[in-house]
């Protein structure tokens, strides 16, 4: 089954880097799986909603936009033109600090906020879009 990423790309676009959301960011709702498996059996729900979020949330940027998808059975899409976001900002606490993981705030032109939380190694997402987008603004000069 092909990603909602790769289903989404259109002639001439190219997935430049790809985000993961981050083990650490789904910690808590594993532990408590953990803890109330053998309790009722009730941590099953808690450790297939952890891995349901972590195999249905999809990020990257491609030469021509931003795409990120959230969601198994509803689906939340977020697709940016690359030329048209403003900013990426990065929110780490304590703990995304320490693990290396955050949430990502995408700014475009016109368009609210779209924060994609718990990806792993936002700093470095964040310096390939820009690289990324510099190049792209140099190439059209």
């Amino acid at each position: 089954m092909a990603s909602y990423i790769e289903s989404a790309l259109i002639k001439d676009e190219k997935v430049i880097y790809t985000g993961n959301i981050s083990l650490w960011s789904l910690a808590p709702s594993l532990a408590v799986g953990v803890l109330l498996l053998f309790a009722w059996g009730l941590g099953v729900i808690f450790l297939l909603l952890a891995y349901i979020r972590y195999k249905t949330t999809e990020l990257a940027f491609t030469n021509k936009r931003v795409i990120a998808k959230f969601g198994f059975i509803s689906r939340q899409t977020v697709e940016l033109n690359i030329n048209k976001v403003e900013s990426i900002q990065v929110n780490q606490g304590i703990l995304g600090r320490i693990f290396d993981y955050g949430t990502l705030v995408i700014s475009g032109a016109g368009n609210p906020q779209a924060p994609i939380p718990g990806i792993s190694n936002p700093m470095a997402f964040r310096r390939a879009f820009m690289e990324s987008q510099d190049s792209a603004s140099e190439n059209k000069n």
